[in-house]
């Protein structure tokens, strides 16, 4: 077995230009690992979930992402869709931009955006129970990515608690979180920042 590699300093204002060559090359073939690590996050939510939802945070995801499929929707928003709620695991109160943050060197900005501001979108359905206001998401009514996330929640999550919708498994998505996730980060040609492409027509 080969020796561990490793830097030489203990505090990080003691590197060396050796140590810092030697972390990045390390850490090509981490991230290569990306799609991986985000297919076993899914895998878990399937395991472990917030009880008293009739299905499984997992089967959430599927079953959103197949509706966005079965809609036309292309490679980011289906992506995006499935990955929306990748978050509550370990960030159960703000699951939404935890979700965003994973996805974002990778989609288009409007994409981000949409799974970034989702939770207080989804509050039109729910929050008026819990004596809030639902309507909190109309701060954002001037912004250009308002009807994306509205039409977002309305047809891919918040229909998409059903334990009777025959959703696609989990291998059909798979490829397509490879091909996201092997994408150069923040390339301006994938993230297309203030371009506005919106979900499919019905």
């Amino acid at each position: 077995m080969s020796e561990r590699q490793t830097v030489n300093f203990t505090q990080m204002k003691d590197g060396t230009k050796e140590d810092y060559e030697l972390l990045e090359r390390l850490e090509k073939p981490y991230l290569s690992l990306t799609a991986d690590r985000v297919l076993d996050e899914l895998r878990r939510q399937g395991e472990v979930s917030l009880e008293g939802y009739r299905i499984t945070r997992l089967d959430h995801g599927l079953q959103s992402a197949s509706r966005a499929l079965r809609e036309g929707a292309d490679i980011d928003w289906v992506v995006g869709t499935l990955l929306h709620d990748i978050g509550d695991g370990l960030a159960p109160q703000n699951h939404d931009r935890f979700s965003a943050e994973v996805i974002r060197p990778f989609v288009r900005w409007d994409v981000a955006w949409v799974v970034e501001h989702h939770g207080i979108f989804q509050m039109l359905y729910y929050g008026h129970h819990y004596g809030w206001d639902r309507n909190a998401r109309d701060q954002f009514k001037d912004h250009p990515c308002f009807e994306s996330c509205a039409a977002f929640c309305e047809r891919w999550d918040q229909a998409s608690f059903d334990p009777d919708y025959v959703a696609e498994p989990l291998a059909t998505f798979e490829p397509m979180v490879r091909e996201v996730f092997a994408r150069k980060a923040y390339d301006p040609a994938v993230i297309r920042e203030g371009e506005v492409t919106g979900l499919p027509p019905l």
